[in-house]
């Protein structure tokens, strides 16, 4: 396996780099065109030839890489993960405030866990759009806002149980004074070199926790950081696929889908086209694809939970999964995983190839697991699909943990999945 010197430091940058799907995919486009992989607009007729390429299109980010000699006879390799992460997201018309302070609206953005969000220092990051439709990315990462939590004094009951009301209790503060329309975008437009804001349109802004990625534990073997779902697969699935593209016995293809969070029912997500598009372009043609994506695999990829110490009770006894003992294959009886027998087999051999441990986890039959873009994908496209993901802690909250390990192992476990021919 190649890779960086320390791989967890390697998913620190990438986090740091990437505060929104925006920015996720220009971080791993630009790590694509550091290895030679050229871009591919969906307007363009199919490239003919040998190469790594990648499309972009918003917040998702597809690459492949076609061997030396064609593909035909070459099997398809798909790792899926998505970019969006749970979040706070700008309202339209963002400018608002109360009792003296200037505040901005939001959305709530996926299944985040509100509290966790309470009194952090936070960014703000993602694209505005002009008027002739170009986007410009913007990212302050520094603090700007913060979603003040009511003092104890004030709610003596807080410690029983705390109530937010999304509408009225997550607006976060950013000065004083009464809020005049368009003070946010005057902002954001200074932040960028020659962005008039007369001229932005419309916008995608996230907000985002802006303290660093950490080390932790007596030994640093964990690593806390924000967006670790799923940006850990994203950053992992990259680097797999620059792995594999330095063999030619298959078609290595990785997709960052955005929209997961919110469940994937986009022309960006995994419901979405954009995957079924490529890879039948990469079969060869519609009267080709149903024949080679019999013959393909796909690899669905995001975090699973690390079994809690506080709560144990809320894990099945027998399939807990631990950070630092390699990413776990995800398996449900009703298909919230699309993990099958074959499946498992196929990832217990990319395990054994790369010398990667492995787990698996299983939800308790009594709390009911989430799910990701493989049950999806292998519905809309056909293709045999296995679910698997680093462990994590904190799972959905601004702040998560994983095993500094971990990240390695899943890449390169990865790189053995999208390179088996069999």
């Amino acid at each position: 396996m190649t890779g960086p010197a320390d791989p967890a430091a390697d998913l620190a940058a990438f986090v740091t780099a990437s505060p929104s799907p925006y920015h996720a995919v220009a971080e791993g486009v630009r790590r694509l065109e550091a290895a030679g992989f050229t871009e591919h607009l969906e307007t363009d007729p199919w490239p003919d030839g040998p190469g790594g390429r990648y499309l972009v299109r918003d917040g998702t980010l597809l690459a492949w890489s076609a061997p030396d000699g064609g593909a035909a006879g070459r099997p398809l390799r798909v790792f899926a993960a998505h970019t969006d992460s749970p979040t706070l997201k700008v309202k339209p018309q963002p400018d608002t405030g109360a009792g003296g302070w200037r505040q901005v609206a939001m959305e709530v953005y996926g299944g985040a866990l509100w509290n966790s969000w309470l009194d952090r220092d936070l960014g703000l990051a993602g694209r505005l759009v002009r008027y002739d439709g170009s986007t410009v990315l913007v990212d302050v990462h520094r603090p700007l806002l913060r979603v003040p939590q009511l003092a104890i004094h004030l709610d003596r009951q807080v410690n029983q149980g705390l109530t937010l009301d999304p509408q009225q209790h997550l607006l976060p503060i950013w000065g004083l004074g009464a809020p005049g329309a368009g003070d946010l975008l005057e902002f954001l437009a200074s932040e960028v070199a020659d962005l008039d804001p007369d001229d932005v349109a419309a916008h995608d802004l996230v907000v985002h926790p802006v303290e660093p990625p950490a080390l932790l534990g007596e030994e640093e073997e964990f690593l806390a950081a924000p967006r670790l779902d799923n940006l850990a697969s994203v950053q992992a699935g990259i680097g797999a696929l620059l792995d594999a593209a330095q063999q030619a016995e298959t078609i290595p293809v990785f997709v960052g889908f955005d929209h997961e969070e919110i469940g994937s029912a986009s022309a960006t997500g995994a419901e979405g086209p954009l995957l079924e598009n490529v890879l039948t372009a990469l079969a060869g043609g519609f009267d080709a694809r149903a024949r080679v994506f019999a013959a393909a695999r796909c690899l669905s990829v995001d975090v699973t939970h690390a079994a809690h110490p506080n709560y144990l009770e809320r894990h099945d006894p027998g399939h807990r999964a631990l950070p630092n003992q390699g990413p776990a294959l995800k398996v449900n009886a009703i298909q919230r995983y699309a993990t099958d027998a074959p499946g498992a087999a196929a990832w217990q051999r990319a395990c054994r190839t790369a010398d990667v441990p492995t787990q698996v986890f299983v939800a308790k039959n009594t709390v009911p697991c989430g799910s990701t873009v493989g049950p999806l994908l292998s519905t809309r496209i056909g293709i045999r699909t296995v679910d698997v993901g680093i462990p994590v802690l904190s799972m959905h909250s601004a702040r998560e943990l994983c095993g500094v390990a971990d990240p390695a192992f899943l890449r390169a476990a990865a790189a053995a999945f999208l390179s088996d021919p069999a």
